[in-house]
C-alpha cells in the first residue's frame, strides 16, 4: 500500500512539474523570454481555486458566515454535498480550471507588457518582482487565500471515496500528457520556427515581418495559462492553498533546474529532466533519517544544495542538456507542392 502510495504521489508530482516546465519551455526555451517569475502564473491558478469554487457552493448552498474565517466548517458542509454529487462535482472543477486559464491568460499579459519593450533584463526583473508580490499579497490580504494560515479548497473529488488519492493523481497526470501532446504539436509548427526565429535574432526575424512585442505577449499569455492550469491542479490535490508555500525555489528555481538538465527547447528533454529530479527528491525524503548523521548541516537544505551544484554542473559540462535541441521537422517539398495546388 505505501509503495501504490508513493507511486501516486510521485506520478501527481511529475504532473504539476511536467505542465510547469513545459510552460517554462515554452517561454524561455522557445521564444527566449527570461521568465524567473513562473510562480507568478502557477500561484495565480492557486488563487483561483482557493477564492472561487468554495464562495460558488457557499452561496448555492445558502450558508451565512465568512468564507474564510469559518473555512473549517464551511468546507466540511461542501465536501459533503460534493461526495453525493458527481455531475455538480465535475463541472465545478471544469469551470475552475476555465477561470484559471483566463486569469493565467491575464496575468501572462499584464507582467509582460510594461516592459516587453525595453529589452530582456527589465523583463525578466519585473517577472521575477511581480511573481514575488503576488505571494506576498496573497500572504497578507486574508479575502484572497486565507493569508499566512491559508485556507481549505473544496474536494471535487469527494465523490471518489477512498479512492480519491488514486483519482486525482491520474486526472493530473492525464492533464499533463494532454499539455505535452498540444506544446510539441504547437512547437513542431511553423509558430515554433517563429518563436525560435524571434528567440535567435530579434533584428532579424523583425526584418521578415515578424511582430516581436505581439509574439512574445501572446507567448506569454499562453504559457502562464498553461502554468496556471498547474497551479489549480496542484491546489485541487493538496486540498488547500497556503501562499506560503508558493517559492520562488520550488516553483520557479527548480523548472529552470528541470529544462536545464533535460534540454532547452527540447520537450521530451523536459520529461527527462522532471522525472529525474522528482524521483531524486523523493529518495532524499525517503532517506532523509538515514542521512542525517552523515551531513553537517540540516537534511532539510540537501535538496536545494543538491540542486545548485547539479545546475552547475549542467552549465559547465552539458549546457545543452541530456537531450539537445533539435531541428523542426518540416513537411516534404512534394506536400507542400500539394498544398501549393489546392
Amino acid at each position: 500500500m505505501a509503495a501504490i502510495d508513493f507511486l501516486l504521489d510521485m506520478l501527481a508530482t511529475v504532473g504539476v512539474y511536467l505542465m510547469l516546465t513545459l510552460s517554462l519551455n515554452l517561454d524561455s526555451g522557445y521564444c527566449g523570454i527570461p521568465n524567473f517569475g513562473k510562480v507568478l502564473a502557477m500561484i495565480a491558478g492557486a488563487f483561483v481555486v482557493a477564492f472561487f469554487p468554495g464562495r460558488i457552493l457557499a452561496t448555492m448552498l445558502g450558508m451565512s458566515g465568512d468564507f474564510v474565517t469559518d473555512n473549517a466548517s464551511m468546507i466540511f458542509q461542501i465536501n459533503s454535498f460534493l461526495a453525493s454529487n458527481f455531475l455538480i462535482s465535475t463541472a465545478l472543477f471544469i469551470a475552475t480550471i476555465i477561470v484559471a486559464i483566463g486569469f493565467g491568460m491575464i496575468v501572462g499579459y499584464v507582467s509582460t507588457r510594461p516592459a516587453v519593450k525595453i529589452g530582456s533584463g527589465p523583463l525578466a526583473i519585473t517577472l521575477l518582482v511581480m511573481g514575488e508580490g503576488l505571494r506576498v499579497i496573497g500572504t497578507n490580504y486574508a479575502p484572497l487565500a486565507g493569508g499566512s494560515i491559508g485556507i481549505s479548497a473544496p474536494d471535487v473529488f469527494a465523490w471518489a471515496g477512498g479512492d480519491r488519492f488514486l483519482v486525482v493523481s491520474v486526472v493530473v497526470f492525464v492533464f499533463s500528457v494532454a499539455i505535452f501532446f498540444f506544446v510539441n504539436r504547437l512547437t513542431n509548427a511553423p509558430l515554433g520556427r517563429m518563436l525560435r526565429a524571434v528567440r535567435d535574432n530579434e533584428i532579424a526575424a523583425e526584418s521578415l515581418g515578424i511582430d516581436i512585442v505581439g509574439v512574445k505577449l501572446k507567448t506569454m499569455m499562453v504559457s502562464s495559462a498553461i502554468a496556471a492550469v498547474a497551479g489549480a491542479l496542484y491546489a485541487f490535490y493538496s486540498g488547500a492553498v497556503i501562499s506560503t508555500a508558493y517559492t520562488r525555489a520550488s516553483w520557479t528555481f527548480i523548472p529552470w533546474a528541470m529544462m536545464l538538465l533535460g534540454g532547452v527547447a527540447n520537450n521530451v528533454g523536459v520529461v527527462t529532466g522532471v522525472f529525474t529530479f522528482v524521483f531524486l527528491r523523493k529518495l532524499i525524503v525517503m532517506y532523509k533519517a538515514e542521512l542525517t548523521p552523515y551531513l553537517p548541516f540540516d537534511v532539510l537544505w540537501l535538496e536545494l544544495i543538491l540542486y545548485g551544484v547539479m545546475v552547475i554542473l549542467i552549465l559547465m559540462y552539458r549546457p545543452e542538456g541530456l537531450i539537445p535541441e533539435k531541428r523542426t521537422p518540416t513537411l516534404k517539398m512534394s506536400t507542400l507542392k500539394k498544398m501549393q495546388k489546392t
